[in-house]
């Protein structure tokens, strides 16, 4: 069975919890996909009703509305009854490093409105520490950029600016730049998080420590559920 067929079924695994009336928060990125397309189907067959989803990025909110998903907003509701989402990298106590697809500020305010939280991802995202695998996108301001690379590399973080297809500044869909730094192991993420949120210049960062509620694998050996009370 190939990555894909994994991701698919752990995304479907994902929905299982997903119950008419709630409000989904609608997470960003190929794996989450395959359960944004699942929620779609149980609404057209009718085994799912009264659903009203909150995008995580613009390319979320396409596909929810191309697939007929009834859509909201901050504005009508304040809390999220549960959200499905991917992540980039996970460590043993499920902290993530999210933001690989340049929606990390958008799902970290959905992520925090959320009662539940629910990541899907392949064995392949899973560490002993963050950092181990994956660097930490970091959505700064534009005005900002040169003096965060320099605030971020003063903590012997290896830093660049994330460019898109055509070479220029990757633009986020709230109008930032994304620094993306490579702080190897990080054996302490939490300290970590206090020193970016409290820089102004970062509006927010791909670390996201403790908002995870359970973590579904897809493994060569199957669908696996990782949860907080495990640890």
């Amino acid at each position: 069975m190939n990555i894909n067929e994994l991701k698919k079924q752990a995304a479907e695994k994902a929905v299982e919890q997903v119950e008419s009336d709630m409000v989904l928060g609608l997470g960003t990125g190929s794996t989450t996909n395959y359960a944004i397309e699942k929620i779609a189907e149980l609404l057209k067959s009718g085994n799912l009703s009264n659903i009203k989803g909150i995008p995580t990025s613009k390319a979320t909110e396409e596909l929810a509305r191309k697939l007929n998903i009834p859509l909201t907003n901050f504005d009508e509701v304040q809390e999220i009854d549960l959200t499905i989402d991917g992540a980039d990298e996970v460590d043993e106590n499920l902290n993530l490093i999210k933001g690989g697809g340049g929606a990390l500020l958008r799902e970290k305010v959905v992520a925090q409105a959320s009662k539940k939280k629910i990541i899907i991802v392949d064995e392949s995202k899973l560490s002993k520490n963050l950092g181990e695998k994956w660097h930490v996108p970091i959505e700064v301001l534009k005005f900002a950029v040169e003096l965060e690379k320099s605030y971020l590399e003063a903590f012997g973080a290896e830093v660049w600016l994330r460019k898109n297809k055509e070479g220029e500044p990757y633009v986020t869909d709230e109008g930032n730049f994304i620094l993306d730094a490579n702080f190897g192991v990080i054996e302490s993420p939490r300290d970590l998080d206090i020193k970016l949120d409290l820089r102004a210049g970062i509006v927010e960062h791909g670390l996201f420590i403790g908002l995870a509620s359970e973590v579904i694998v897809a493994s060569a050996d199957g669908i696996k559920s990782l949860k907080k009370e495990n640890f």
